[in-house]
């Protein structure tokens, strides 16, 4: 790594951690941490429910200033009752808190000077801070509780870590998260030291028309600096330090003078979007410009332009954006032109230059290599070396390109993150769809490559991308500590710090789960297509989420009092709307199939989807009007349904249903599982194939008449079970099959299941039944294919630098295994870690392998990542995944979160076998296994694919791929 100041700071033995993230009840444990009983002698934060004194020194950062003003309003909204703040003045009597910075501030100075406050980890260490209780720091001062900043952001984050500590989210004002309650806060002995890793840590606002634009002309009057505040105030609770600002239509400097300012007073860097060179808003030049966008035909023009935007910023701190794209966020030209833009970029660093008065090099510049910008950087396109490469994902999540194995640059290196995208092959814009194992496997590849100098990530609204940011951002000061243990428990962990210890685990796996359902499938690219209506799909994916809805529905009454505006924020509302627009989506589903059946039931179906879609409205308004006294009116105003392209519609439409009339013939039919046909006397059906292990089968009865018809079922074999043997039929019956398999013979039989209706209408249906030997190991073929979730291996064998890593709840299904390390070299063929798969299938034939991957796409811009199967200890074959952006195969794939590859394992007989999963490239990931021979019928077309195998006999793995 280039620079790995956190992975430096650990190492010294002198030093103590603070975890990542801090908990809503403060915790005794470690150095300087905060305790709500305290023992004799301990530091008295607040007491008796009064907070302490701070001092802070008037000459220090004004940034310190504002953190210090906050950080007394939130101890008093713990206490009850607000503490004294002295500035400028040294403490003379009590145990006050002590804040300011080692560059500024003449209080901490004077105790360093006096031997008193340790320094190391923290003097000339961007962004560190200390925490420590010193005794006698001051003549009548018997202890103070130290925090020392090594610069104006150190200090900011130090007093900021004591508030969270204390009980204040960093989403007091976003989510109306409220403080806990405190009436003694102590501090434990010993120093705590903290730094980021990651230089530059921000988000960017975007896309934000209608929600948050509209949200802050009515809030604030516009998107200007009382709006600003409330941004900054986030970023540096969320230890962030940069800020690309909202730019549809908006200009950070033009808009209101006083954004900048404020932004220089607080202590945030303000940069400007990948398109928008030298601090010039891209509106600028719809207001200001003269002549085209074009540097070939107008570069003075433009040269007056950039200079105007340096000119305007000043000694501000800020990030310069360098290089050129075309008007309004397109390519600037048709191909590559690297020697126009080697000229723009050298025009540009002049005008810094002449502009600052000092060598460009000393300005920090970035050039973002975004969509066909990395097209010049591939082709060679020379950047002078002080500039940061900031990297791009595919807007889907799946960077593009990282530094070279151990590449190094003065300017270093950065990645630009999406969680909110315009864009094809769809808007992703309405709520949070992103999950948090996803983003930190590809920026913890990002930090082994050495990408470390800048993280951004594209918010869109802010809202409702709370808890992804935090997770942005805690990931980015200390991605070493972000292990994929903590990753498993950030959920819960961040629930803790929002609503308490008591409900913790339960909100945690609200969020982990809602986050999964809707990474599956945008809800914007959803429609009533996406799942299978007839293999059961739809029902089984509707009722899942219904079920979450009501376990927040359920929790939602046990919040303690006051909590309700931020749950109904960060948990209830993202759950309830994205389970109605299952349930609408699975409603016009169920509709449309069954009145192309003629059922009369589709009626009701268009009753349901009817009401879902009034209902989406509904919780919308609930949302603007009733949440927080209708704080956040406008921020769920982002269309969802309706759409037809890429583009968001102007307003929501209700997808069609359609009618069906009852007044038709009393004839009996059967509808069956997997099939969205139909069947009626003196015709046979086939069920789908029912495993020992698996789930039971369902068939169903209809009438397409309204008299009622009498009818009754017979299984040819006491082992076949049927939820119903008779009745009288008025509408529809489903009938539940279930099996005694201690009845069945192993292999493979059949059974009958005849139904008998009125006047001779009587039908029959097949039921195939397998049943594994004894012997039989692993996954059991079941609906026509075996499927195997990646983590679920038989067997596994390291080898070599890389392993396969698992990372629970990461995928569409279950959980994903990842190669690790990123920095390793590949494995050849073969030679790599593998996992083994043990299965048994009930027939024989051409075997067909399909791999559900993630579409992550290859760094180093080669023909993709690759990994490699085997059957049965056969020769591996390599696969790779060739998919780049803008091509259909890749749409398709960030469209279903899924690439699928298909790799032919030749003829197997029925029977147990192993198929073997090795790594070869660092950083694929797999999802899902599945295993079809191609002679049991037709497989259902399901979005997911099977649901797992059952399982047999435990595998041998001493020769589970021999």
């Amino acid at each position: 790594m280039t620079t790995r100041i956190r992975a430096a700071l650990l190492a010294s033995a002198a030093l103590a951690a603070a975890p990542a993230l801090a908990l809503a009840a403060p915790s005794c444990d470690g150095a300087a941490a905060l305790c709500t009983e305290g023992s004799e002698g301990q530091f008295a934060l607040i007491a008796n429910g009064m907070p302490t004194a701070i001092h802070a020194d008037a000459e220090d950062h004004s940034g310190v200033r504002v953190a210090v003003e906050n950080l007394r309003g939130d101890l008093a909204s713990v206490a009850g009752r607000e503490g004294a703040l002295a500035i400028g003045a040294v403490p003379r009597e009590g145990m006050p808190v002590i804040i300011g910075s080692l560059d500024a501030s003449p209080m901490i100075q004077k105790l360093v000077s006096d031997g008193k406050l340790d320094t190391d980890g923290v003097e000339g260490v961007w962004e560190a801070y200390s925490i420590q209780t010193v005794e006698d720091p001051f003549p009548g001062v018997e202890r103070a509780l130290v925090v020392m900043g090594a610069d104006e952001r150190g200090t900011i984050y130090g007093a900021y870590d004591l508030s969270e500590r204390a009980g204040v989210s960093p989403w007091h004002y976003w989510a109306d998260v409220p403080a806990e309650k405190h009436a003694t806060l102590t501090v434990t002995e010993g120093r705590r030291v903290e730094a980021p890793s990651v230089k530059y840590r921000g988000i960017f606002l975007n896309d934000e028309e209608p929600a948050l634009g509209n949200f802050a002309r009515e809030t604030f009057g516009g998107i200007n600096a009382d709006f600003y505040e409330k941004v900054f105030d986030l970023i540096l609770r969320s230890k962030g330090n940069y800020l690309w600002p909202a730019m549809w239509g908006k200009a950070f400097y033009d808009d209101d003078p006083k954004n900048p300012q404020l932004a220089d007073k607080m202590g945030v860097v303000i940069g400007t979007s990948h398109h928008e060179p030298l601090m010039r808003a891209h509106v600028e030049w719809e207001r200001y410009g003269e002549g085209d966008w074009n540097y070939q035909t107008n570069a003075e023009a433009l040269r007056t332009f950039w200079r105007g935007g340096m000119e305007r910023m000043g000694d501000e701190e800020a990030l310069v954006t360098v290089g050129m794209r075309g008007d309004g966020d397109e390519a600037m030209t048709e191909g590559t032109a690297i020697d126009l833009l080697e000229t723009i970029v050298a025009d540009q660093r002049e005008i810094i230059a002449e502009v600052t008065g000092k060598p460009a090099a000393e300005t920090p510049q970035v050039w973002a290599l975004y969509k066909e910008v990395q097209d010049y950087y591939d082709q060679g396109m020379e950047v002078p070396d002080d500039v940061t490469l900031l990297f791009a994902d595919d807007n889907w999540g799946n960077i593009r390109r990282l530094p070279e194995m151990g590449a190094e640059r003065p300017g270093g290196y950065g990645v630009y993150y999406h969680f909110d995208y315009v864009g094809g092959p769809r808007n992703y814009k309405w709520l949070n769809t992103t999950q948090i194992e996803r983003a930190w496997q590809q920026m913890d590849v990002a930090w082994d490559r050495g990408a470390d100098r800048i993280w951004i990530v594209n918010v869109g609204d802010l809202k409702p991308m709370e808890f992804p940011i935090s997770f942005f951002l805690d990931q980015a000061w200390d991605p070493e500590a972000m292990t994929v243990e903590r990753v498993d428990t950030y959920a819960r962990d961040w629930a803790a710090e929002q609503f308490g210890e008591e409900h913790a685990d339960e909100i945690g796996e609200l969020l982990e789960t809602y986050t999964k359902y809707n990474a599956r499938r945008k809800p914007e690219l959803l429609d009533a297509d996406t799942y299978d209506a007839a293999s059961g799909e739809w029902a089984r994916v509707a009722g899942d989420y219904d079920e979450l809805a009501k376990r927040a529905d359920v929790l939602r009454e046990e919040m303690p009092e006051g909590y309700d505006d931020a749950f109904v924020q960060l948990v209830w509302f993202p759950i309830q709307a994205s389970a109605n627009l299952y349930d609408l989506y699975y409603a016009v589903a169920m509709n449309r199939m069954l009145a192309e059946q003629g059922r009369p039931s589709a009626n009701e179906w268009a009753d349901r989807a009817e009401a879902a879609y009034a209902r989406d409205a509904e919780l919308t308004r609930l949302y603007h009007e009733d949440v927080a006294g209708g704080k956040w009116d406008h921020m769920m105003s982002q269309t969802h349904i309706g759409y037809t392209y890429w583009q968001q519609p102007e307003e929501q439409t209700m997808p069609e249903v359609t009618r069906v009339d009852a007044e038709g013939e009393d004839a009996l039919k059967v509808a069956v599982q997997g099939n969205a046909g139909t069947y009626g006397a003196g015709e046979d059906a086939r069920l789908p194939m029912m495993t020992e292990g698996g789930g039971p089968v369902r068939f169903t009865l209809f009438t397409t008449g309204t008299d009622e018809l009498r009818y009754r079922i017979r299984p040819s074999e006491r082992a076949v079970k049927v939820s119903t043997k008779r009745g009288r039929l008025s509408g529809e019956e489903t009938v539940e099959v279930t099996v005694d398999w201690d009845r069945v013979d192993e292999g493979s039989t059949e059974a009958l299941i005849a139904v008998d209706g009125p006047d001779d209408q009587d039908l029959t249906l097949t039921l195939p039944l397998y049943k594994a030997a004894e012997d039989a190991a692993g996954f059991v073929m079941a609906g026509g294919a075996v499927s195997m979730g990646a983590a679920s291996a038989s067997c596994t064998a390291d080898a070599g630098a890389l392993s396969w890593l698992t990372v629970p709840n990461l995928g569409r299904t279950d959980d994903a295994v990842a190669v690790v390390p990123a920095d390793a070299e590949p494995a050849a063929p073969g030679e790599g870690p593998r996992m083994d798969y043990v299965f048994t299938t009930t027939e024989g034939g051409e075997a067909t392998l399909t791999a559900t991957l993630f579409p992550t796409l290859d760094p180093d811009g080669g023909e993709g990542l690759r990994y490699a199967v085997s059957l049965n200890g056969g020769e591996p074959q390599t696969v790779t995944l060739g998919t780049t952006p803008d091509e259909a195969e890749w749409g398709q794939a960030v469209s279903d979160y899924a690439h699928k590859a298909t790799t032919r394992l030749g003829r197997i007989e029925p029977g147990t076998h192993t198929l073997s999963l090795y790594a070869v490239d660092p950083g694929i990931v797999v999802q899902h296994l599945t295993v079809a021979t191609g002679e049991t019928g037709e497989t259902p077309e399901m979005y997911l694919g099977l649901p797992e195998s059952p399982m047999a006999g435990t595998p041998d793995c001493g020769t589970a791929a021999d």
